[in-house]
């Protein structure tokens, strides 16, 4: 039997949401609403825009504060909008017609100025979950989506770690990352029976910490 597929981000979120281990890993996601992109871009300065539905980074969209506007994000090019009117009309004009959802922007750590998150996949074996791979994904220089399909690097997890971040514990951060990997497997178990393989993509920002930045169930 082929294992079950979950495409909407919401559903995974809201499941991780769940349990409150995983919380403080969570950036804040709301779904797509000129007021709720409003409210958190005051709030946070950066946002990244994801359809709810999609894989590869396609369709993504950050937006950022500036002086005096906003700066726009996506498929490498960064537009300026100089009122939230105009940024609206920009978003409007880029998006698919699809549901999108807003997430909180994480300043990820980076190797020579390329932004860097990392996959984790793991499958389930004779009921048994077992790590396949744990893995740096560097961002083609220009984009701030490391997704492999648009040109990024696969790096090795610890050294990614230290290159990106030399004054931290790599070996550290890297058992947070499995012992969080296990405790999304339990509740992604409890919530979708028949999952078999899932991909974790985990952000680490400036400071060290780390971010569930999305799920997959079907991890390429």
């Amino acid at each position: 039997m082929a294992a079950r597929q979950l495409a909407s981000k919401w559903l995974k979120t809201e499941a991780l949401l769940s349990d409150p281990q995983i919380i403080p890993y969570i950036p804040v996601t709301k779904a797509f609403t000129a007021d709720t992109l409003m409210s958190m871009v005051a709030e946070h300065g950066m946002v990244v825009i994801k359809p709810v539905v999609g894989t590869g980074g396609n369709g993504v969209i950050r937006v950022q504060t500036a002086d005096k506007g906003y700066l726009v994000s996506h498929k490498g090019q960064t537009m300026f909008a100089a009122s939230f009117s105009q940024l609206i009309q920009m978003i409007t004009r880029i998006k698919l017609k699809r549901k999108y959802l807003i997430q909180q922007g994480i300043h990820l750590a980076k190797i020579n100025g390329r932004p860097l998150d990392f996959r984790v996949k793991v499958v389930e074996i004779n009921g048994v979950w077992q790590f396949r791979a744990m893995v740096g994904r560097l961002a083609r220089r220009g984009l701030f989506v490391t997704n492999l399909c648009k040109g990024g690097t696969m790096l090795k997890c610890r050294p990614a770690i230290r290159m990106s971040l030399p004054h931290v514990n790599s070996l550290a951060i890297r058992n947070e990352m499995r012992q969080l990997t296990r405790n999304c497997i339990a509740v992604m178990e409890s919530h979708f029976p028949g999952v078999g393989e899932l991909g974790f993509d985990y952000g680490i920002d400036i400071n060290g910490k780390i971010w569930i930045l999305e799920v997959n169930t079907r991890p390429s």
